[in-house]
């Protein structure tokens, strides 16, 4: 009995447009600016790890290139292309300190 008036009453709106299927699916512009918003937030998203994927990769390559510097620094006090002094200083500038 119940399901019997709900049928009636959907379909009794079925083709005003109501409970149709026009635009899109009834819900009119809504639909196309729902779906605009849904894909710019996806792509937000996707943008947004990969930004993250490749910040944690640079950072990463980042002390691997302090080490090669510290690596040539050392090599060219070895050598004795710089002095003590000159040593020093360019360290503590590659390490921060």
């Amino acid at each position: 009995m119940m399901f019997e008036s709900l049928g009636r009453e959907i379909l009794a709106h079925a083709g005003d447009g109501e409970w149709g299927w026009h635009h899109m699916m009834g819900f009119g512009w809504f639909g196309w600016f729902g779906a605009i918003l849904m894909l710019l937030f996806w792509g937000a998203i996707i943008a947004g790890v990969a930004w993250f994927i490749r910040w944690i990769l640079d950072q990463s390559s980042g002390s691997t290139s302090k080490k090669r510097a510290l690596e040539i620094l050392d090599e060219k006090y070895a050598r004795g292309e710089i002095d003590d002094d000159e040593y020093e200083r360019r360290k503590r500038k590659l390490l921060g300190g």
